[in-house]
């Protein structure tokens, strides 16, 4: 016979004889009197806890008990072969032990009494004992297997299935440990449930979230001949509905409700208010409400949670004050912790403050919750002192209350008291959660103390919570922000399970650490597993898309984002747009913007994305638009459009701009100021790009490097060299920016020497050189006239040679009018870019400049063959409102 899992043998069912001190066993025979000899018996249990050892003395480990062997069990010596008496005995602590026959009832039994630390006799078990075991099943069972047992003691006890409390309880046991096919099994064997029986089946089913099946299991009660609803059904049943947001199945039920006339149960009504408030329907919920004869405290509990959780704080609120008035109720705990969050939903910092006076009053200020509640509550108020005091005062504090106000400090972004409290809650011996171990690594991240964040890593795999989902997706943020790829993949890949997070804490890992193809491969694994991306895993993989202008694979995720209803998201429309405008495809990206919500970040990200492109006025238009369409501009839309005035030469718009900045105190940011200078000194204007340097607060490299780029364009090499020496003077470190100036300046200005140094100096400091340094060292050799050098160094580099040192070289050669060395230069810029018209034009020049005409015009013929045009000459001319360029007339407003 199969009971919950449970194999018992029906061979020779044995019978209890309840004595005063012990239970004996004995077959059914015509003559109890002479019991029948039993088998030789078999010694079973399954508690930890208990030792089991050979001999007295013997060594604590499990040993396998066979026939004939002694072991002991606390105080008390079994030997399997001599035990014949089949009693139930336990150890001196009181933990149950069965010894029954090998052949018959084979059930495992474990701790199902109180623990008697200094009993020293053995304690026999009674029937009205085992009552109180099963019927307490829910405080004393802590595994599947305990439940199983209490199972096999109420079948041996022929407690079941005659007995509905305790066929209930075996039922929710099983339930609570997601067993509910065993559940299931046992009220199956009964052959005439009750409906107090199928209300336990419901219930049970609600626990393993199996809604569906519950639903299915009250209709079984509705046709049922010989069972019929009653008040504890409903509000089972829409529980169920409730999880499973099935809103026409609940609206069916309230109907049966009304024709079953159990609209004037207080209960039942109050379960329909939660209900209606579970699925976002507050008409209905309020109705219900209204509607009541008899409210008590849960009844208004119901309509302000439902009111809070669905955002409707004012009539969260409202309904609390009305409560407050009523004459023979008043606001409990949980009215407290119901309405606490409206408050915070609208930052009402004065209504937080009556119910705290209320709270004082009432004498609920000493109760925990209430208390963790005011914490969370006035933070979000934006009041992070009385959010201290509350938690400083409180005289109990759990480890909610610490997860409080480290998650409180966390979320406002005050990682360092967050930090601070962590230590203080480790100090006052409360051992953190994986809430602790997830708010205080956030904190870490942020203020990047990445070995803080190695050490709490450790003390997890301590305390066994480091593969705790919520610990786990924290460690791979605070890995991912730190730079630790290998570390984070670790963590992941060891994850037992992994949720939306998880998966989007990894790609976000791969694609902010360069690994941008392994992050778009990582979207593609997810989806196998079977886990749906949302508007966070767009918004993390797309700029991912944009870094190497993967344009086919963002068309890809932009179709999946609108299958799944996140194009709408202004998240990933941003992202979208960034992406497109990135992959160098404007028109999709501006398309994208025309069609989404729009914020400050929408317009930044095509402003800066028109600035360079060669339709800079669009930037200028959409800076106007932005400012008509109510939204403040902010650092980037100001480096975005200044950056469009350089590129375009419009001085005028661009002194308009700086003006505003002044007014608005923005011309003393960094960025700000940094941008201003290269518009400067790009529109010929290096005294007042000087003037905008010298008012500078703080300067970080650019700065510099801006300036002295500035000098060696204006053609004032000595002035951009001594800013240059003027750095390592101020205590500002070099950079590869700074170096590339440096030699562009001592080029124009014939410092071959010193540029030379320059060159070394770089080397020493360990700052790889790029195409642009040695580029930059070929047109210092080469304006010198000594190309045999500059020859000399291409041969020696260590990389092959792109176009920008051809380039150099070839410029060179035609102001030196050396022809092999520019034919050199030109075949290998052909193979590089056979698209360029300029490099052509240069050689043909060249050609003719030497009188080689038929050279020349062989070049010419060869960019008609390959297709390549010269590109057309511009003028700007600007007046008040228009700039025209060549034939096309572009607009754009002042």
């Amino acid at each position: 016979m199969f009971l919950g899992g449970v194999t018992v043998s029906t061979k020779k069912i044995w019978s209890a004889t309840i004595y005063d001190s012990f239970s004996w066993f004995m077959p059914y025979s015509s003559s109890p009197e002479t019991p029948e000899t039993p088998e030789p018996l078999f010694i079973f249990y399954v508690d930890p806890s208990l030792q089991l050892r050979r001999g007295s003395h013997g060594i604590n480990t499990w040993v396998d008990v066979e026939r004939g062997e002694s072991v002991q069990v606390g105080q008390k010596h079994v030997s399997v072969a001599d035990q014949r008496t089949g009693e139930f005995v336990s150890d001196f602590d009181g933990r149950l032990l069965i010894a029954i026959s090998r052949n018959e009832v084979q059930i495992f039994f474990s701790t199902l009494t109180e623990t008697r630390p200094h009993a020293t006799t053995p304690k026999f078990l009674s029937l009205s004992c085992l009552h109180s075991h099963i019927l307490n099943a829910s405080v004393i069972v802590k595994s599947i297997y305990e439940a199983k047992q209490l199972h096999a003691l109420a079948v041996v006890f022929s407690l079941f299935p005659h007995h509905g409390p305790t066929c209930a309880t075996l039922m929710l046991s099983y339930a609570s440990f997601g067993d509910i096919s065993s559940a299931r099994i046992l009220f199956d064997s009964i052959h005439y449930p009750s409906t107090f029986l199928y209300n336990t089946l419901i219930r049970a089913h609600t626990i393993c979230e199996a809604h569906h099946e519950a639903v299915s299991i009250y209709n079984q009660v509705v046709r049922a001949t010989f069972t019929r609803p009653d008040d504890h059904t409903f509000p089972f049943i829409l529980k169920a509905c409730a999880d499973a947001l099935a809103i026409r199945k609940g609206m069916e039920i309230h109907g049966t409700i009304i024709k079953l006339a159990f609209c004037r149960d207080v209960f039942v009504g109050n379960t329909l208010v939660s209900f209606y408030g579970a699925v976002n329907n507050l008409n209905d919920a309020k109705k219900v409400f209204d509607e009541m004869f008899d409210r008590d405290i849960i009844t208004w509990n119901s309509i302000i949670t439902a009111f809070s959780v669905s955002s409707f704080f004012l009539e969260a609120i409202g309904k609390f004050l009305e409560l407050n008035l009523e004459l023979r109720l008043r606001p409990n705990v949980v009215s407290i912790v119901s309405v606490l969050p409206a408050c915070a939903g609208i930052e009402d910092e004065k209504a937080t403050r009556q119910i705290h006076g209320y709270v004082v009053k009432a004498g609920f200020d000493s109760e925990v919750t209430v208390c963790n509640a005011f914490v969370d509550v006035y933070a979000k108020c934006g009041s992070l002192e009385n959010s201290k005091l509350v938690f400083e005062q409180m005289l109990l504090k759990n480890v909610v209350s610490w997860n409080t106000i480290i998650g409180t400090f966390a979320h406002v972004g005050n990682s360092e008291d967050a930090v601070h409290m962590f230590r203080a809650m480790l100090a006052a011996e409360v051992k953190p959660n994986s809430i602790t171990f997830a708010s205080v690594l956030s904190s870490l991240a942020e203020l990047e103390l990445f070995d803080m964040a190695k050490e709490i890593h450790g003390y997890s795999i301590r305390r066994g919570t480091e593969f705790d989902i919520f610990v786990a997706n924290s460690l791979l943020d605070v890995y991912a922000k730190s730079g630790h790829t290998k570390e984070a993949s670790n963590i992941f890949y060891g994850m037992e399970s992994k949720n939306l997070v998880s998966w989007n804490a990894m790609i976000a890992n791969l694609a902010q650490n360069g690994l941008e193809l392994e992050a778009l491969k990582l979207i593609y694994e997810m989806q196998k597993q079977g886990e749906l991306p949302n508007s966070v895993t767009f918004t993390n993989v797309l700029p991912a898309c944009g870094r190497i202008a993967a344009v086919r694979k963002g068309k890809e995720i932009h179709g999946r984002s609108i299958r799944a209803g996140s194009s709408s998201d202004i998240f990933v429309s941003n992202a979208l747009s960034d992406m497109y405008a990135k992959c160098g495809n404007l028109n999709l990206a501006r398309n994208v913007f025309e069609n989404s919500a729009r914020d400050d970040v929408s317009y930044n990200i095509l402003i800066v994305s028109y600035s360079q492109s060669v339709n800079c006025c669009e930037s200028l238009h959409l800076f106007h638009q932005m400012e008509l369409a109510g939204l403040k501009y902010d650092v980037v839309s100001f480096m975005g459009v200044i950056s469009a005035c350089a590129n375009l030469n419009a001085i005028k718009q661009g002194k308009e701009i700086h003006a505003y900045l002044t007014r608005k105190l923005f011309h003393y940011h960094l960025f700000v100021a940094n941008s201003l200078m290269d518009m400067y000194i790009k529109c010929g204007e290096i005294e007042n790009a000087k003037l905008v340097f010298d008012r500078m607060k703080k300067r970080d490299v650019a700065s510099w490097n801006t300036m002295i780029l500035g000098y060696g364009m204006r053609g004032e090499p000595d002035a951009a060299v001594n800013l240059f020496d003027k750095m390592k003077v101020e205590g500002v470190d070099y950079d590869h920016v700074s170096y590339l100036v440096a030699l562009s300046a001592c080029s124009h200005g014939g410092m071959i020497e010193r540029g030379k140094r320059y060159y070394g100096q770089m080397i020493s400091q360990n700052i790889k050189p790029s195409h642009m340094h040695f580029a930059a060292m070929i047109d210092l050799l080469g304006r010198a006239g000594l190309m045999e050098e500059a020859a000399n160094f291409i041969g020696g580099l260590p990389v092959k040679p792109d176009a920008n040192v051809w380039g150099a070289l070839l410029g060179a050669a035609k102001m030196h009018k050396n022809l092999e060395m520019g034919r050199w230069a030109a075949e290998h810029l052909f193979e590089i870019k056979p698209e360029h018209c300029g490099y052509y034009i240069l050689l043909s020049n060249m050609y003719a400049e030497a009188g080689k005409w038929d050279e020349a015009n062989s070049i010419r013929e060869l960019m008609k063959l390959r297709g390549i045009k010269k590109s057309p000459g511009c003028s700007w001319i600007e007046n008040s409102e228009k700039t025209f360029i060549l034939e096309e007339r572009k607009e754009w407003p002042i």
